[in-house]
Protein backbone atom coordinates (compact mmCIF):
# COMPACT_ATOMS: atom_id res chain seq x y z
CA UNK A 1 0.00 0.00 0.00
CA UNK A 2 1.53 3.15 -0.62
CA UNK A 3 2.78 5.74 1.71
CA UNK A 4 0.03 9.14 2.16
CA UNK A 5 1.94 12.49 1.62
CA UNK A 6 2.01 13.46 4.88
CA UNK A 7 4.40 10.40 6.15
CA UNK A 8 6.35 10.52 3.05
CA UNK A 9 7.23 14.34 4.23
CA UNK A 10 7.45 13.44 7.69
CA UNK A 11 10.32 10.50 6.68
CA UNK A 12 12.35 12.66 4.27
CA UNK A 13 12.25 15.50 6.65
CA UNK A 14 14.06 12.79 9.34
CA UNK A 15 16.56 11.69 7.07
CA UNK A 16 17.48 15.39 6.42
CA UNK A 17 16.11 16.67 2.99
CA UNK A 18 18.59 19.41 2.19
CA UNK A 19 16.39 22.08 0.87
CA UNK A 20 15.37 25.28 3.56
CA UNK A 21 11.06 25.12 4.55
CA UNK A 22 9.50 27.47 1.84
CA UNK A 23 8.11 31.14 2.92
CA UNK A 24 4.43 29.44 2.62
CA UNK A 25 6.01 27.64 5.39
CA UNK A 26 7.18 29.61 7.89
CA UNK A 27 5.62 30.54 11.09
CA UNK A 28 2.37 33.15 11.31
CA UNK A 29 4.51 36.77 10.30
CA UNK A 30 2.75 38.50 13.00
CA UNK A 31 3.76 37.08 16.35
CA UNK A 32 1.56 37.75 19.09
CA UNK A 33 1.79 40.22 22.21
CA UNK A 34 3.86 38.90 25.26
CA UNK A 35 1.54 37.71 27.89
CA UNK A 36 2.03 40.83 30.08
CA UNK A 37 4.05 43.75 30.53
CA UNK A 38 6.84 44.01 28.95
CA UNK A 39 6.75 43.91 24.70
CA UNK A 40 8.49 41.59 23.31
CA UNK A 41 9.56 39.20 20.21
CA UNK A 42 8.98 36.12 20.20
CA UNK A 43 10.37 32.95 18.55
CA UNK A 44 9.22 31.16 15.88
CA UNK A 45 8.33 28.36 18.04
CA UNK A 46 7.25 30.39 20.72
CA UNK A 47 4.88 32.14 17.84
CA UNK A 48 3.01 28.75 17.03
CA UNK A 49 2.00 28.58 20.75
CA UNK A 50 -1.39 30.68 19.03
CA UNK A 51 -2.47 27.74 17.16
CA UNK A 52 -5.22 26.13 17.93
CA UNK A 53 -3.44 22.47 18.17
CA UNK A 54 -0.78 23.33 20.91
CA UNK A 55 -3.69 24.92 23.24
CA UNK A 56 -5.51 21.99 22.75
CA UNK A 57 -2.34 19.76 23.96
CA UNK A 58 -1.92 22.16 26.86
CA UNK A 59 -5.41 22.02 28.17
CA UNK A 60 -6.13 17.77 27.60
CA UNK A 61 -2.45 16.97 29.59
CA UNK A 62 -3.26 19.68 32.24
CA UNK A 63 0.03 21.51 31.27
CA UNK A 64 -1.89 24.41 30.62
CA UNK A 65 -1.08 25.70 34.04
CA UNK A 66 2.66 25.94 34.09
CA UNK A 67 3.93 28.95 32.13
CA UNK A 68 0.86 30.68 34.86
CA UNK A 69 2.65 29.14 37.34
CA UNK A 70 6.11 30.35 36.34
CA UNK A 71 4.72 33.30 36.13
CA UNK A 72 3.67 34.01 38.90
CA UNK A 73 6.71 32.62 40.69
CA UNK A 74 9.10 35.19 37.78
CA UNK A 75 7.14 38.47 39.82
CA UNK A 76 7.99 37.56 43.15
CA UNK A 77 12.06 36.97 42.05
CA UNK A 78 13.29 40.29 43.64
CA UNK A 79 17.28 39.59 42.55
CA UNK A 80 18.69 37.86 39.62
CA UNK A 81 20.17 35.24 42.15
CA UNK A 82 16.36 34.58 43.25
CA UNK A 83 14.95 34.36 39.31
CA UNK A 84 17.95 31.79 38.45
CA UNK A 85 16.34 29.57 40.94
CA UNK A 86 13.24 30.10 40.03
CA UNK A 87 13.78 28.99 36.84
CA UNK A 88 15.87 25.95 37.79
CA UNK A 89 13.38 24.84 40.04
CA UNK A 90 10.10 25.34 37.48
CA UNK A 91 12.47 24.46 34.38
CA UNK A 92 13.17 20.56 37.11
CA UNK A 93 9.62 20.76 38.05
CA UNK A 94 8.36 20.67 33.83
CA UNK A 95 10.92 17.77 33.43
CA UNK A 96 9.68 15.73 36.37
CA UNK A 97 6.46 16.16 35.65
CA UNK A 98 6.51 14.89 32.05
CA UNK A 99 8.78 11.65 33.25
CA UNK A 100 6.39 10.97 35.96
CA UNK A 101 3.48 11.31 33.05
CA UNK A 102 4.91 9.08 31.50
CA UNK A 103 5.19 6.62 33.66
CA UNK A 104 2.33 6.28 35.23
CA UNK A 105 2.68 8.40 38.56
CA UNK A 106 0.25 11.09 39.40
CA UNK A 107 -2.95 12.77 37.95
CA UNK A 108 -2.46 12.66 33.72
CA UNK A 109 -4.17 15.72 34.36
CA UNK A 110 -6.55 15.43 31.31
CA UNK A 111 -7.73 12.43 28.87
CA UNK A 112 -4.47 13.03 26.04
CA UNK A 113 -2.21 9.46 26.38
CA UNK A 114 0.41 9.72 29.39
CA UNK A 115 3.65 8.78 26.87
CA UNK A 116 3.24 11.65 24.66
CA UNK A 117 6.01 13.85 24.54
CA UNK A 118 4.46 16.79 23.48
CA UNK A 119 2.79 18.69 26.31
CA UNK A 120 6.84 18.84 27.39
CA UNK A 121 7.43 20.87 24.19
CA UNK A 122 4.17 23.07 24.28
CA UNK A 123 4.73 24.00 27.97
CA UNK A 124 8.77 24.94 27.81
CA UNK A 125 7.84 26.98 25.08
CA UNK A 126 4.87 28.64 26.93
CA UNK A 127 7.52 29.49 29.49
CA UNK A 128 10.32 30.64 27.93
CA UNK A 129 7.65 33.05 25.92
CA UNK A 130 7.01 34.05 29.53
CA UNK A 131 10.56 34.74 30.41
CA UNK A 132 10.67 36.57 27.87
CA UNK A 133 8.58 39.12 28.38
CA UNK A 134 9.36 39.34 32.05
CA UNK A 135 9.72 42.91 33.39
CA UNK A 136 11.58 42.14 36.72
CA UNK A 137 12.05 45.23 39.38
CA UNK A 138 15.60 45.13 39.04
CA UNK A 139 18.13 45.79 36.01
CA UNK A 140 18.18 42.66 34.02
CA UNK A 141 20.22 42.93 30.83
CA UNK A 142 19.50 41.29 27.48
CA UNK A 143 22.48 38.60 28.20
CA UNK A 144 21.33 38.16 31.54
CA UNK A 145 17.94 37.03 30.78
CA UNK A 146 19.33 34.75 27.51
CA UNK A 147 21.44 33.13 30.65
CA UNK A 148 17.96 32.46 32.40
CA UNK A 149 16.14 31.23 29.13
CA UNK A 150 19.15 28.87 28.45
CA UNK A 151 19.03 27.49 31.99
CA UNK A 152 15.16 26.55 31.87
CA UNK A 153 16.10 24.97 28.19
CA UNK A 154 18.62 22.59 30.05
CA UNK A 155 16.61 22.06 33.34
CA UNK A 156 13.25 21.46 31.58
CA UNK A 157 14.98 19.07 29.22
CA UNK A 158 16.66 16.64 31.68
CA UNK A 159 20.31 17.60 30.81
CA UNK A 160 21.33 19.50 34.42
CA UNK A 161 19.48 16.29 36.23
CA UNK A 162 21.00 13.26 34.20
CA UNK A 163 23.32 11.43 37.32
CA UNK A 164 23.77 7.98 38.73
CA UNK A 165 23.52 8.46 42.28
CA UNK A 166 22.21 4.96 43.84
CA UNK A 167 23.34 2.91 40.62
CA UNK A 168 26.14 1.21 42.22
CA UNK A 169 26.73 -2.04 40.90
CA UNK A 170 24.27 -1.22 37.40
CA UNK A 171 25.43 -0.61 34.19
CA UNK A 172 24.49 2.56 33.07
CA UNK A 173 23.16 3.52 29.82
CA UNK A 174 22.73 6.65 28.44
CA UNK A 175 19.38 7.88 26.13
CA UNK A 176 18.84 10.86 24.18
CA UNK A 177 16.01 12.34 22.04
CA UNK A 178 14.45 14.92 20.17
CA UNK A 179 11.68 17.81 20.11
CA UNK A 180 9.02 17.19 17.56
CA UNK A 181 10.10 18.62 14.52
CA UNK A 182 8.41 19.92 10.93
CA UNK A 183 5.66 21.67 13.03
CA UNK A 184 5.01 24.09 10.07
CA UNK A 185 3.38 20.52 8.27
CA UNK A 186 1.74 19.40 10.79
CA UNK A 187 1.49 20.95 14.11
CA UNK A 188 -0.24 17.93 15.68
CA UNK A 189 3.02 15.82 15.59
CA UNK A 190 4.98 14.28 18.19
CA UNK A 191 8.72 12.65 18.27
CA UNK A 192 9.38 9.04 19.50
CA UNK A 193 12.37 9.37 20.46
CA UNK A 194 11.59 12.36 23.05
CA UNK A 195 8.69 10.10 24.33
CA UNK A 196 11.20 6.83 24.53
CA UNK A 197 13.41 9.69 26.69
CA UNK A 198 10.05 10.40 28.59
CA UNK A 199 9.26 6.79 29.53
CA UNK A 200 12.68 5.30 30.20
CA UNK A 201 14.41 8.22 32.52
CA UNK A 202 15.07 6.67 36.01
CA UNK A 203 14.71 3.74 35.01
CA UNK A 204 16.40 -0.09 35.18
CA UNK A 205 16.14 -2.44 33.22
CA UNK A 206 17.44 -6.25 32.87
CA UNK A 207 19.59 -6.71 30.22
CA UNK A 208 19.87 -9.57 28.13
CA UNK A 209 22.69 -10.86 30.14
CA UNK A 210 20.38 -10.94 33.48
CA UNK A 211 22.30 -8.01 34.84
CA UNK A 212 20.53 -4.50 35.92
CA UNK A 213 21.12 -1.36 34.29
CA UNK A 214 19.94 2.19 34.55
CA UNK A 215 19.11 3.93 32.45
CA UNK A 216 19.32 8.33 31.92
CA UNK A 217 17.76 10.15 29.36
CA UNK A 218 18.06 14.04 28.03
CA UNK A 219 16.01 16.09 25.01
CA UNK A 220 17.84 18.40 22.67
CA UNK A 221 16.26 21.30 20.48
CA UNK A 222 16.16 20.90 16.52
CA UNK A 223 17.60 23.72 16.40
CA UNK A 224 21.25 24.14 14.72
CA UNK A 225 22.52 27.14 16.58
CA UNK A 226 21.82 25.12 19.79
CA UNK A 227 24.25 22.32 18.42
CA UNK A 228 26.53 24.93 16.74
CA UNK A 229 26.97 26.54 20.70
CA UNK A 230 28.43 23.31 22.13
CA UNK A 231 25.30 22.25 23.79
CA UNK A 232 25.61 18.66 22.75
CA UNK A 233 29.02 18.52 23.87
CA UNK A 234 28.31 20.19 27.41
CA UNK A 235 25.39 18.03 28.28
CA UNK A 236 27.28 14.79 27.60
CA UNK A 237 30.77 14.93 28.44
CA UNK A 238 30.26 14.83 32.00
CA UNK A 239 28.83 11.91 31.89
CA UNK A 240 30.67 9.89 28.74
CA UNK A 241 33.11 8.58 30.85
CA UNK A 242 31.01 6.60 33.26
CA UNK A 243 28.63 5.11 31.16
CA UNK A 244 28.39 2.20 29.94
CA UNK A 245 26.41 2.52 26.84
CA UNK A 246 25.22 5.33 25.51
CA UNK A 247 22.90 6.14 22.26
CA UNK A 248 21.35 9.06 20.61
CA UNK A 249 17.67 8.32 19.82
CA UNK A 250 16.03 10.45 16.47
CA UNK A 251 12.73 9.82 14.50
CA UNK A 252 13.94 8.44 11.08
CA UNK A 253 12.17 5.83 8.20
CA UNK A 254 8.97 4.62 8.24
CA UNK A 255 8.44 1.42 9.21
CA UNK A 256 11.79 0.18 10.46
CA UNK A 257 14.33 1.19 13.22
CA UNK A 258 18.35 1.76 11.66
CA UNK A 259 21.43 1.41 13.48
CA UNK A 260 23.20 4.41 11.72
CA UNK A 261 27.02 2.74 10.81
CA UNK A 262 28.52 6.11 10.02
CA UNK A 263 27.89 9.58 10.35
CA UNK A 264 29.14 12.74 8.59
CA UNK A 265 30.18 16.50 9.31
CA UNK A 266 28.27 17.60 7.11
CA UNK A 267 24.85 19.99 7.44
CA UNK A 268 22.34 19.73 4.47
CA UNK A 269 20.65 23.03 5.85
CA UNK A 270 16.77 21.71 6.29
CA UNK A 271 14.94 23.92 7.89
CA UNK A 272 14.78 23.39 12.16
CA UNK A 273 12.20 24.59 14.44
CA UNK A 274 12.93 28.39 14.00
CA UNK A 275 13.10 27.78 10.02
CA UNK A 276 16.71 28.36 10.27
CA UNK A 277 19.07 26.94 7.96
CA UNK A 278 22.44 26.05 8.02
CA UNK A 279 25.10 24.07 5.28
CA UNK A 280 28.33 23.16 5.54
CA UNK A 281 30.86 21.38 7.92
CA UNK A 282 29.31 20.75 11.16
CA UNK A 283 31.40 23.48 13.46
CA UNK A 284 32.86 21.82 16.44
CA UNK A 285 36.11 22.52 18.45
CA UNK A 286 39.29 22.28 16.98
CA UNK A 287 38.48 21.78 13.65
CA UNK A 288 41.84 21.25 12.22
CA UNK A 289 41.79 17.81 13.93
CA UNK A 290 38.16 17.29 12.82
CA UNK A 291 37.44 13.93 10.92
CA UNK A 292 35.14 13.24 8.26
CA UNK A 293 33.21 10.37 9.54
CA UNK A 294 32.56 8.67 12.66
CA UNK A 295 31.14 5.70 13.45
CA UNK A 296 28.66 2.97 15.73
CA UNK A 297 30.65 1.40 18.41
CA UNK A 298 27.13 0.11 19.28
CA UNK A 299 27.03 -3.48 18.82
CA UNK A 300 24.28 -3.59 15.97
CA UNK A 301 25.63 -6.99 15.21
CA UNK A 302 23.45 -8.33 17.99
CA UNK A 303 20.71 -5.54 17.97
CA UNK A 304 19.73 -6.62 14.48
CA UNK A 305 19.82 -9.92 14.80
CA UNK A 306 18.01 -9.90 18.20
CA UNK A 307 13.92 -10.20 18.28
CA UNK A 308 13.62 -7.48 20.07
CA UNK A 309 9.64 -5.79 18.39
CA UNK A 310 7.01 -5.32 15.57
CA UNK A 311 9.38 -3.40 13.05
CA UNK A 312 12.53 -4.45 11.42
CA UNK A 313 15.92 -3.44 12.40
CA UNK A 314 18.58 -2.54 10.09
CA UNK A 315 22.37 -1.91 10.24
CA UNK A 316 22.66 0.71 8.30
CA UNK A 317 26.04 1.04 6.01
CA UNK A 318 24.87 3.67 3.17
CA UNK A 319 27.01 7.39 3.44
CA UNK A 320 26.90 10.25 0.83
CA UNK A 321 30.36 11.55 -0.23
CA UNK A 322 32.43 13.11 -2.54
CA UNK A 323 35.71 10.71 -3.20
CA UNK A 324 38.85 12.15 -2.74
CA UNK A 325 40.07 14.39 -5.78
CA UNK A 326 36.21 14.71 -6.82
CA UNK A 327 33.78 17.37 -6.87
CA UNK A 328 30.65 15.06 -6.93
CA UNK A 329 28.20 13.72 -4.12
CA UNK A 330 27.71 9.90 -4.83
CA UNK A 331 25.98 7.62 -2.38
CA UNK A 332 28.17 4.88 -1.28
CA UNK A 333 25.76 1.75 0.05
CA UNK A 334 28.94 -0.13 2.30
CA UNK A 335 30.43 3.11 4.08
CA UNK A 336 32.49 6.08 3.32
CA UNK A 337 36.14 5.93 1.13
CA UNK A 338 39.38 6.85 2.23
CA UNK A 339 40.09 10.74 2.02
CA UNK A 340 36.34 11.76 1.25
CA UNK A 341 34.08 14.22 2.32
CA UNK A 342 31.23 13.72 3.68
CA UNK A 343 28.09 15.10 2.84
CA UNK A 344 25.39 12.82 4.63
CA UNK A 345 25.70 10.15 7.21
CA UNK A 346 23.73 6.88 7.25
CA UNK A 347 21.15 9.10 9.10
CA UNK A 348 21.36 11.98 6.74
CA UNK A 349 22.74 15.51 7.12
CA UNK A 350 20.20 17.03 9.39
CA UNK A 351 20.65 17.55 13.48
CA UNK A 352 19.91 13.11 13.66
CA UNK A 353 23.02 12.45 11.76
CA UNK A 354 24.91 15.75 13.65
CA UNK A 355 23.53 14.66 17.48
CA UNK A 356 25.42 11.41 16.60
CA UNK A 357 28.79 12.71 14.67
CA UNK A 358 29.04 14.91 18.02
CA UNK A 359 28.46 12.17 20.21
CA UNK A 360 31.05 9.90 18.87
CA UNK A 361 33.34 12.57 18.17
CA UNK A 362 33.18 13.26 21.88
CA UNK A 363 33.42 9.68 22.58
CA UNK A 364 36.86 9.22 20.42
CA UNK A 365 37.90 12.81 21.29
CA UNK A 366 37.92 11.29 25.16
CA UNK A 367 39.84 8.37 24.10
CA UNK A 368 36.84 5.91 25.20
CA UNK A 369 35.60 2.28 24.51
CA UNK A 370 32.19 2.84 25.29
CA UNK A 371 29.31 1.34 22.68
CA UNK A 372 27.48 4.21 21.31
CA UNK A 373 25.84 5.68 18.42
CA UNK A 374 22.94 6.51 16.78
CA UNK A 375 19.27 4.98 16.46
CA UNK A 376 16.81 5.83 14.26
CA UNK A 377 13.40 4.74 15.19
CA UNK A 378 9.99 4.39 12.79
CA UNK A 379 7.65 7.72 11.79
CA UNK A 380 5.28 8.28 14.19
CA UNK A 381 2.45 8.11 12.65
CA UNK A 382 -1.99 9.00 12.81
CA UNK A 383 -3.97 6.92 11.45
CA UNK A 384 -4.53 7.78 8.09
CA UNK A 385 -8.25 8.80 8.03
CA UNK A 386 -6.80 11.24 10.53
CA UNK A 387 -6.09 14.69 9.23
CA UNK A 388 -7.16 16.95 12.14
CA UNK A 389 -7.26 15.38 15.57
CA UNK A 390 -4.71 15.82 17.30
CA UNK A 391 -4.35 11.85 18.82
CA UNK A 392 -6.10 8.76 18.10
CA UNK A 393 -5.72 5.10 19.18
CA UNK A 394 -3.12 4.30 15.80
CA UNK A 395 -1.07 7.05 16.95
CA UNK A 396 -1.12 6.08 20.87
CA UNK A 397 -0.61 1.94 20.17
CA UNK A 398 2.34 3.40 16.93
CA UNK A 399 4.15 5.46 20.11
CA UNK A 400 3.82 2.65 22.65
CA UNK A 401 5.34 0.19 19.79
CA UNK A 402 8.42 1.99 19.42
CA UNK A 403 9.12 3.27 22.77
CA UNK A 404 8.64 -0.36 23.73
CA UNK A 405 11.27 -1.82 21.14
CA UNK A 406 13.69 0.97 22.08
CA UNK A 407 13.55 -0.46 25.37
CA UNK A 408 14.25 -3.79 23.81
CA UNK A 409 17.12 -2.59 22.04
CA UNK A 410 19.17 -1.31 24.93
CA UNK A 411 18.15 -4.50 26.57
CA UNK A 412 20.49 -6.29 23.67
CA UNK A 413 22.99 -3.34 23.32
CA UNK A 414 23.52 -3.15 27.01
CA UNK A 415 24.49 -7.04 27.64
CA UNK A 416 27.85 -7.86 27.27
Amino acid sequence: MRRSTRTAALALAALACTTALPAAAQADPAAPPGPAGRIAAVTVEEARLERAVPREILRRSGFDAVAPRFATALAGATTYRRAQETVERHGTRLWRRAVDRAQGRGAAGGDLSRGDDRPLYWARLAMTRELRSWEPGFRLSDRDRDRLVEQLERSSRGQDGIGYAGAKGLRRVLVTGFDPFTLDRDIRIGNPSGATALALDGTVIRTADGRLARVETAVFPVRWDDFAAGEVERALRPHLRGVDLFTTISQGRVGRFDVERYNGAWRGGFGDNLNVSRTGTVPVADSATQPQWTRTSLPYQRIVAARTGPFPVYDNTSVTEVPAGQTAAVVRPDGPTPGSSARAGGGGDYLSNEIAYRATLLRDRLGLTVPGGHLHTPVLEFDRANTTEITDPVFVKNRSEIVAQVREVLRVAAAR
